[in-house]
């Protein structure tokens, strides 16, 4: 008896150290508190209704080595996780080294109500330099924080579409923010990140914008009020795809919101465009008209390629796992994605824990403030 305690304990312990070095963040490990207030709110959230449960579709399960083999154990786990990670890498382009030693240069302070505001600009590729705004809340001591992503920073902030303000919001709420966008490139319709050029791009531009929110990542970790065990991503519509990019392939984000990405592909939905050059169809220009794929205008790049070897997003789902993320989703995200989303959850229950997925429906593609509320709420939940 004494020998099979002995057996559990190291189990346990080579679990849990397991589990750490998938992710890194020491909360992913500890239980849902199913007692909070919050959770009582939120906890529909993370349940697909009877009509999904437990169905998978015909996405290829990421419980399967490439070579077909079953993952049946945390171990199988983490080595099936490095698999998916090192062969998406593949596809998508190497990352060049993280740049992790900066601090946020601070151009412009303005004070706010509740907060001080900085304009900041800082090195998000080795080859170019992005500005945003960092907003800190009054009061002492580390607190969580938010990393928002956008075709420009100004909206997050609030001055933009109503809705889109979740800087903004997060930060009455208590949370440090750092807003950022790609204003120039969408100015110039081009939207993206290119490295090392547009002409010759080396990484797919939506993995290049996961590695710039990765050095921004590491940025807003210096910022003496941020906790950087508690730094999150958010993003709606293109920035919803960047998130899910940025926390899927970095590892350091404690969770994560999508707001209506369109979270697989779906050739069927005109938002869904993941064959555009700026997302994963990268080829030098002149570029394809903007558009739904048709015969008359094909796709190019790795996008076809992906789409002809059956991958497909869910397999970076599943290295969110076991950190949390929420899909809050309208219009391109209907109630079905949580076929994909229960590989996820699949991979969750056999890494020992539950209620990590979740998903929000709403009708429109626009956030709106109810869809909104449940995502902050989702975030004070698992950030505070």
């Amino acid at each position: 008896m004494k020998t099979e305690i002995q057996y559990l304990k190291a189990t346990l312990v080579l679990f849990t150290i397991l589990v750490l070095s998938i992710t890194g963040k020491a909360q992913s490990v500890s239980k849902v508190d199913t007692t909070s207030e919050i959770w009582t709110k939120i906890s529909p959230y993370f349940a697909p209704p009877a009509t999904y449960k437990d169905e998978y579709g015909e996405f290829r399960s990421p419980l399967k080595f490439y070579n077909g083999k079953e993952v049946k154990t945390a171990a199988d786990w983490g080595k099936r996780r490095k698999e998916i990670l090192k062969n998406w890498n593949k596809m998508l382009g190497k990352w060049p080294p993280f740049l992790k030693e900066q601090n946020l240069q601070v151009l412009e302070t303005v004070r706010k109500d509740g907060y001080t505001q900085h304009k900041v600009k800082f090195k998000w590729t080795p080859n170019e330099t992005t500005e945003g705004y960092l907003s800190i809340p009054d009061g002492k001591g580390k607190k969580p924080a938010v990393i928002t992503v956008f075709y420009e920073p100004e909206t997050a902030i609030g001055l933009g579409k109503e809705g889109r303000d979740f800087a903004l919001k997060l930060t009455k709420r208590g949370y440090v923010t750092l807003s950022l966008g790609t204003k120039e490139a969408s100015l110039a319709q081009t939207f993206s990140i290119y490295y090392p050029s547009i002409e010759k791009a080396e990484i797919e531009p939506l993995s290049a914008l996961g590695y710039a929110a990765a050095n921004a990542w590491y940025a807003l970790s210096h910022v003496p009020e941020v906790d950087s065990t508690k730094i999150g991503i958010m993003g709606h519509s293109f920035g919803g795809k960047w998130a899910m990019f940025a926390s899927c392939l970095f590892d350091k984000f404690a969770c994560a919101v999508w707001s209506d990405a369109g979270i697989v592909f779906d050739e069927t939905r005109v938002a869904v465009n993941y064959y555009e050059p700026w997302y994963l169809g990268y080829h030098p220009k002149p570029w394809r008209k903007r558009g739904m794929i048709t015969a008359g205008n094909p796709v190019k790049g790795l996008y076809p390629k992906l789409v002809e070897k059956g991958f497909d997003l869910h397999e970076l789902h599943a290295l969110m796992a076991p950190r949390p993320f929420l899909v809050s989703a309208g219009s391109e995200d209907p109630v079905k994605r949580w076929i994909p989303l229960n590989h996820t959850i699949k991979v969750n229950h056999l890494l020992g824990v539950k209620n990590r997925v979740a998903m929000t429906n709403r009708e429109l593609h626009a956030p709106n403030r109810e869809s909104n509320e449940q995502a902050y709420l989702f975030l004070d939940y698992f950030l505070k």
